[in-house]
């Protein structure tokens, strides 16, 4: 079978390579991270003529020298891996823009000695100031085939097309001289001839940097090879003795982007001020900015949390029909009607259900994102957050987290490095989302509300939800200093130009998130929502009716007695004894056994609790807001008599559920993001350890007090 040719499209942040990739591939990608780290992989196959090619959308990057984990995944992608062979064609895409700072990557581009061509984008910015690009004379001067391209009008993707089926039939490397030290090239080239010989084939860019760096990783592969080691230690002290440093080269380098703009761009008249640094001076000022920033960000907290409420609602709904239609069709077959309904159908529905809540949120960021808008809210959220180790784009993580902890949790790829985004994952779920919130009603409608008043049971209610805000900011705090050790990193981002986003890469990347979510995280919550059914399930034995009948000396009443039986069938299943077991660990905590099973039975997921507790008071499921689960709640007792759940207990419960990790697709997804079980089983540990010792004080503390 005729290998596939690889096509990689890299260039700096904001130059238009996501766009461009989207319209060369469509829909059609595939992703998948790297092996061993979280960076994602992205790539597609599509037809060019007659040829099936694979196109690779490489991270964007400023320099081949990487400085962290993402960078060196996209420098290896470029110069190829183990795993990855290296791309056939590169199409580097230059914003036209801010032509210096890419033609920087693109003079380490060419070093690496791979087939290259440039896309040309944004020149369309150039043009209300009169400014112009001499297309010809920077071809010439790159020695490589441009192609002019507005990526968000799909102009020129036809004629990149061609280009690159040609430059696949006849690759070209461009040879280009960067005003780098003669001394320095010439070293470089014996080196690489001397390695040739022996059959090593070594592009100059990593030759040029080992020689340069004083601790260079590349002498470790001379190792084996004295001859080689003794002509490259020689060839790196007479560049020392010459004065040649890496800092120079830079500069060099630098210099040459700076001159070739300067020969290419046009300047006509006096620079107008752009329509991006008119919106920036509102938009970024320290309390306009801020005024406007939380306007937006309230509208997409309102937006996932209130407007996915009817598309969940109908996703439970259609659920709800298809459980009504197999539970008559398999009545007479009580254990496979019970797999098939609260098994298969529910573990379907608890995976299906978070969808809305995500597509939703990656409209907006896919929104923000493609505006440009998105660059200034982390700009002004960076100081606000920044003393606790934070980078300013987590609070878009964390904001989202509101909703759901699973979106919140994916959304952190904004974050710029690996340490500050396994930060917010790892905090992300102490947001109180959207799950919590019947338990939140429930509680507070039975004990809060009728002892207080509505004012204290509004105010318990924002409390609950401010309460993992306020625990998560000491958290990450600890966590950078203890568990992660990050350090605080300068926040560097480039602005990019206020601009209309293409509802093509919207779809895209929403269609993405949805594919990604129920193909991993949606996969694994159904096979742990089976599980959980069997071990809320079975054993099973008719002890139950028959001792109903025997303590109430009653005929059979299918309501109260279908209750009774639902309570004692699940107290004695496998879930229930393990409540039972583990009821005397949370007893300080104010908790029993009905309540522990409620809080085992949760861990699927948070919505689980409500129904839960109406089968362990022997009422059946209610709704949260129906009065004889509250009037159930209320009349509960210890086996002395005494009030099961106090004003106190029941406060501890919601704090319980406010801080501990019980959501299996929380679970599922951090695994995803973070490509490992450490770091999910840590935040269970954790947030679990967290939330039982606050449920605990909280509890004596209202001993203490005498309640």
């Amino acid at each position: 079978m005729p290998k596939i040719p690889l096509i990689a499209v890299v260039g700096n942040p904001n130059a238009g390579k996501t766009c461009l990739f989207n319209s060369l591939t469509g829909a059609n990608q595939k992703v998948g991270n790297y092996p061993g780290v979280t960076v994602e992989r992205i790539s597609a196959n599509a037809k060019l003529g007659d040829i099936e090619v694979e196109f690779l959308d490489i991270p964007g990057l400023y320099s081949m020298h990487p400085k962290s984990a993402d960078e060196e995944v996209a420098t290896a992608a470029i110069l190829g891996s183990a795993e990855h062979p290296k791309p056939d064609l590169l199409v580097c895409v230059l914003n036209a823009a801010n032509l210096e700072r890419n033609l920087f990557l693109y003079s380490q581009l060419v070093d690496a000695g791979i087939p290259l061509l440039v896309a040309l984008t944004m020149t369309d910015l150039l043009k209300p100031n009169g400014d112009t690009v001499d297309v010809p004379r920077l071809a010439q001067e790159l020695d490589a085939q441009i192609v002019v391209v507005i990526g968000n009008q799909g102009r020129g993707i036809t004629a990149l097309r061609e280009a690159i089926l040609e430059n696949l039939g006849s690759p070209r490397v461009p040879h280009v001289d960067f005003g780098l030290p003669p001394f320095l090239e010439e070293n470089v080239t014996a080196v690489k001839e001397r390695l040739a010989r022996i059959g090593m084939d070594i592009p100059r860019a990593e030759l040029r940097i080992g020689l340069l760096e004083p601790e260079p990783i590349f002498r470790k592969k001379l190792e084996h090879v004295p001859e080689v080691l003794e002509s490259f230690d020689s060839a790196r002290n007479a560049i020392g003795v010459q004065g040649i440093a890496a800092t120079s080269v830079v500069s060099n380098r630098y210099d040459w982007a700076a001159k070739l703009t300067a020969q290419v761009i046009t300047h006509v008249g006096i620079p107008k001020r752009t329509v991006s640094e008119k919106m920036d001076r509102i938009l970024t000022h320290r309390i306009a900015g801020l005024v406007v920033f939380v306007g937006v960000m309230y509208l997409v907290f309102q937006s996932i949390y209130t407007f996915a409420s009817p598309v969940m609602d109908g996703v439970e709904s259609v659920f709800g029909w298809l459980g009504t239609a197999a539970s008559s069709r398999l009545e007479s077959i009580p254990w496979l009607q019970s797999l098939v309904v609260d098994g298969i159908l529910g573990g379907m529905s608890a995976a299906i259900v978070f969808l809305p809540q995500i597509l939703i949120l990656f409209v907006f960021i896919s929104i923000l994102e493609g505006s440009g808008y998105l660059a200034r809210a982390a700009f002004l959220m960076d100081r606000l957050l920044g003393w606790c180790g934070l980078n300013g784009r987590a609070f878009i993580p964390l904001l989202s987290s509101f909703a759901c902890a699973i979106p919140g949790i994916m959304a952190a790829r904004v974050m710029p490095d690996p340490k500050s985004r396994l930060a917010t994952i790892l905090v992300a779920p102490l947001m109180s989302c959207s799950a919590r919130l019947p338990v939140y009603v429930l509680l507070i409608g039975a004990i809060i509300e009728p002892k207080f008043g509505a004012a204290w049971a509004g105010f318990t209610l924002f409390a609950m939800h401010l309460l993992g805000l306020v625990v998560a900011i000491p958290v990450v705090y600890i966590l950078n200093r203890g568990v992660i050790k990050s350090k605080r990193i300068p926040f560097l981002l480039e602005l990019p130009p206020y601009q209309l986003p293409r509802l093509k890469d919207v779809w895209i990347a929403v269609v993405q998130r949805g594919r990604v979510f129920l193909q991993t995280a949606g996969t694994m919550i159904f096979f742990m929502s089976i599980l959980i059914w069997a071990a809320s399930y079975f054993p099973r034995s008719d002890e139950a009716k028959a001792r109903y009948r025997l303590e109430y000396f009653a005929a059979p009443r299918s309501g109260r007695e279908d209750a009774y039986i639902r309570e004692q069938e699940l107290r004695n299943s496998y879930l229930g004894q393990a409540g039972r077991a583990i009821e005397p660990v949370f007893l300080p905590a104010g908790f029993d056994w009905r309540i522990t099973t409620s809080i085992l039975a949760a861990f699927p997921a948070r919505e689980v609790v409500v129904p839960s507790m109406g089968i362990l008071f022997t009422i059946g499921d209610q709704e949260p807001e129906s009065g004889a689960m509250r009037k159930a709640i209320q009349g509960a007792k210890w086996p002395d008599g005494k009030p099961l759940l106090t004003e106190w207990t029941a406060v501890g419960l919601m704090v319980f559920f406010a801080l501990c990790a019980q959501c299996m697709a929380t679970l599922a997804t951090a695994k995803r993001e973070t490509n490992s079980w450490k770091w999910p089983l840590f935040m269970f540990g954790y947030m679990t350890t967290l939330a039982y010792l606050a449920a605990v004080g909280v509890h004596q503390l209202g001993r203490i007090l005498g309640y």
